[in-house]
């Protein structure tokens, strides 16, 4: 067996955020903890200014940024992200092996670890988990709900024409768990950092039928347990969540079995208008927010306040349906490569991240940063270069072709801050080099990605936060054959059987250093391919107030409030 890495840290974990409904509550909950004020170690609280809701606090239902980033906080998993990184650490487990076939993973566990409702965390409930997961039926297998689990381990007990990776889950003994596979996978067990796959009190999901979904794929109504009584191991617990004001409310964990939180409680509060969060910032009304505008970021330090940035862990595209399968639907121009490296040239990427993004925002090569084990230096490169383009297109026979180019409004994504300012770069790029722009501006959610996955769009704005730090979780998400991804939809219903087996291929390798290299080979195949252009990798931000101490900034945006103190 391969032992695998020890170190233990504060989980973390990722995923894109959604602004939805502004709230009209701005006024100040904050307090200084009673006594001791002043001192950083002395508790308080602090007030966080969401962009959105929860969608509900069952992770394992969850898929958008705002469930995960108050998740994070109640609930841990077997493995965590290190403080700051991207790598998994062990935090329920501490430590684990794999088998040298790939297919079985040990985790030996925490000892005396309780749940919130003062339950034992131990093997058998990490295996309850599992075996939840894996039995999950009805609505809760739709990819609405179960997203995650999809992803990574594939069907269900359920959907014997879609078969799970994962076999089976054994309490060897109390403090150790051993999972088993029925094929290897580079997600695993980098994934099980997600918040998706937290450990959740056995009893209370039975107590409060945490599995009772209901309503439709489309608008699906969740349990009480995920409204009202989530129960974790982690260093907060949940207080309460007021819907009407759009305000969740956790509480420190007085219990916790590691390093207890600072902070007495965090309030996060829904305030989905970027600007609104601003000024409650400097109104003194919140304490921090995410999502903050590149624009904004010298009028806040001015202010005082500390712009965190993080580091680049994204990637911008500007994504082409170029579908090559018959009756697709999909724009026959850009079937012809030539046409497709004549947008790729006629992009001008430097002047994008030089004017566009913050400080830190590089060129992007490929379909993931530098940092993910896979990236290749030798790829298929296509510098801006307007008369190749130009005669690229004439080659082609497609000089003044149509192209149908989306882009999104009233929203800010963390690799896309100000969309419209992009599309009127790119689109006068485009037209410099010989195209027709013919452009359509939708609302964020859902019209815009409605129309993206529909096929609508010749091209279109999109991006992607990194989940974890593998290769799949990119180039897989976007280019696999298999059924989670968006291939069929927005890039269209292309077919490239070559691309299609080296990420299979590379996915099911054991040996870490040959899949580096296959997805490596991956990466060669899609930019000689070109499916859509790679435009950018760019570092989003939060800002805290001058007041706030200890907060890591997480290139996940999965930030933990456990290290956070106050210095009044």
């Amino acid at each position: 067996m391969t032992r695998r890495r020890t170190t233990r840290a504060l989980a973390a974990s990722a995923a894109a955020l959604t602004a939805v409904t502004l709230s009209a509550c701005a006024s100040s909950d904050r307090d200084s903890g009673g006594e001791g004020s002043g001192s950083e170690e002395s508790g308080g609280t602090l007030v966080f200014g969401a962009a959105g809701d929860p969608a509900m606090l069952d992770p394992a239902f969850g898929s958008d940024g705002e469930t995960f980033r108050v998740s994070r906080q109640i609930f841990e998993g077997l493995l965590g992200n290190e403080l700051g990184g991207t790598d998994p650490v062990p935090e329920l487990a501490t430590d684990w092996e794999v088998s040298e076939d790939g297919l079985e993973y040990t985790f030996e566990l925490q000892e005396g670890v309780q749940f919130h409702d003062g339950t034992d965390f131990n093997a058998e409930a990490v295996c309850f988990n599992f075996d939840r997961w894996y039995n999950f039926d009805g609505l809760a297998t739709s990819p609405s709900a179960s997203y995650y689990y999809q992803a990574v381990f594939g069907g269900f007990a359920s959907t014997p024409d879609t078969p799970s990776i994962y076999e089976s889950c054994e309490a060897t003994d109390e403090n150790t768990a051993v999972i088993r596979l029925t094929q290897v996978t580079s997600k695993f067990p980098s994934a099980l950092a997600l918040p998706a796959f937290s450990i959740q009190s056995p009893t209370a999901l039975e107590e409060y039928d945490a599995d009772d979904l209901s309503g439709s794929e489309d608008a699906l109504t969740y349990s009480e347990y995920a409204m009202e009584h989530p129960v974790g191991t982690g260093p907060f617990k949940f207080d309460s969540w007021d819907r009407s004001n759009g305000e969740v409310t956790i509480v420190r964990n007085d219990d916790y079995w590691g390093e207890k939180a600072k902070l007495d409680k965090v309030i996060f509060r829904t305030i989905s208008d970027g600007n609104t969060r601003r000024q409650e910032l400097q109104a003194g009304s919140i304490d921090g927010y995410d999502f903050v505008a590149p624009a904004d970021y010298a009028t806040l330090e001015d202010t005082g306040a500390q712009v965190l940035v993080r580091d680049p862990f994204n990637i911008l595209y500007l994504g082409i349906n170029g579908g090559n399968v018959p009756d697709s639907g999909a724009n026959p121009a850009l079937q012809d490569e030539r046409v497709r490296q004549a947008i790729a040239h006629a992009i001008d990427r430097e002047t994008i991240v030089n004017s566009l993004l913050p400080e830190g925002a590089e060129v992007a090569t490929q379909f993931m940063p530098p940092t993910v084990d896979g990236w290749a230096e030798d790829v298929t490169t296509y510098e801006y270069d307007v008369e190749k383009a130009k005669s690229l297109l004439a080659e082609a026979g497609a000089t003044g072709t149509t192209l149908r180019f989306f882009y999104p409004t009233d929203v800010s994504r963390p690799y896309l801050p100000d969309p419209a300012a992009m599309f009127q770069v790119i689109s006068q790029n485009l037209t410099d080099a010989g195209f027709t722009v013919q452009p359509t501006a939708l609302p964020w959610n859902p019209d815009y990605l409605n129309a993206v996955q529909a096929g609508q769009a010749d091209i279109h704005l999109l991006g992607w936060t990194g989940d974890y730090n593998d290769a799949y979780n990119f180039i897989g998400t976007f280019f696999a054959e298999a059924s989670n991804n968006q291939a069929s939809a927005e890039f269209g219903a292309f077919s490239a059987p070559e691309i299609f087996a080296a990420l299979a291929e590379a996915d099911s390798e054991p040996d870490p250093a040959n899949r580096t290299e296959m997805y490596q080979e991956a990466n060669r195949l899609i930019m000689d391919y070109l499916p859509a252009v790679p435009v950018s990798h760019s570092p989003p931000a939060l800002v805290v107030s001058e007041r706030v101490q200890g907060l890591e900034p997480s290139p996940l945006t999965a930030e933990v409030f456990s290290t956070v103190s106050l210095n009044d």
